[in-house]
């Protein structure tokens, strides 16, 4: 995966953001499953009348259910597809792509710039209500109904003690050869007058169901299930807990990432692609 277009290609950015509910998910998959990927690759192919699929890369793949309103992704196309079609594709796609996802902006990228490895952070917000009623018909699809009070102090108290550079493998699910090495930059929780509390997670990468699970162990201490210091006691144990569990999706919406100055995104890059480890306990 390139950190600039091949001769002959612009490497162009993408803001969009979608629904997630009919989705099953971002990336592409076997079997007809509709996914966002797949429906803004067929809108491009059909818009700029191509034989080919021009494939996109997103900075954060979102699973099934999973919403976004500032995603970001790269496409490159063919110099000469993208100065004939450059001025209209916007509204080309809008007319193009079904009702539940949009984009936003197109524009030529900068060099090195790469819509996953060049992100510093990715800021999600997860949604929930303790409301005795349960959640507005209008936001069912985007706030999770909790049927037990919820302390927002206890849970901040709770989220405070998982910032920073750990071992997240508590709370993902491992694959294959990947890090689950992340830093937590910011986890706070804020409940509005209208009674929905926002959880803003925000990191320079998230690994599988690292946010959702978050969320879940919060919820238990939030309604008195389990101390605040036993999130971070999970974290430091280093492997599943089977009293975390994974919240359901549609209360996720990936809202920004965040991008260097553009003479710093190739280096990003470099580093983004290096194994994280964490250094031995107690040498610095």
């Amino acid at each position: 995966m390139s950190d600039e277009a091949a001769a002959g290609y612009v490497r162009v950015r993408l803001d969009l953001s979608y629904d997630g509910s009919e989705f099953s998910g971002w990336a592409k998959q076997a079997g007809g499953r509709r996914t966002v990927q797949g429906e803004i690759e067929d809108a491009l192919r059909t818009v700029t009348r191509s034989g080919e699929t021009y494939e996109l890369t997103v900075a954060g793949r979102t699973d099934a259910g999973v919403h976004a309103r500032g995603q970001v992704a790269h496409v490159d196309l063919p110099r000469e597809v993208w100065a004939e079609h450059n001025q209209k594709l916007l509204k080309r796609l809008a007319g193009r792509l079904p009702r539940d996802v949009r984009v936003w902006a197109l524009r030529e990228a900068p060099s090195g710039f790469n819509a996953r490895f060049s992100a510093i952070w990715r800021r999600y917000a997860y949604r929930v209500t303790d409301n005795p009623g349960g959640v507005d018909p209008l936001l069912r699809n985007h706030v999770l109904w909790h049927d037990w009070p919820l302390d927002v102090d206890a849970m901040n108290e709770a989220a405070r003690r998982l910032l920073g550079e750990h071992d997240f493998a508590a709370y993902c699910k491992k694959r294959e050869g990947a890090t689950t090495i992340r830093t937590l930059q910011e986890l706070r929780l804020v409940k509005g007058d209208d009674g929905i509390i926002t959880a803003t997670v925000r990191a320079d990468a998230f690994c599988h169901n690292m946010v959702r699970s978050l969320i879940g162990a919060l919820l238990f201490v939030g309604d008195g299930h389990r101390p605040p210091d036993w999130p971070a006691k999970v974290l430091a144990a280093g492997v599943r807990d089977s009293a975390v569990h994974v919240v359901r999706p549609h209360g996720l919406t990936l809202e920004e990432v965040g991008y260097p100055a553009d003479e710093l995104l190739a280096a990003r890059s470099k580093e983004a692609r290096n194994k994280r480890s964490l250094p031995p306990a107690g040498c610095c």
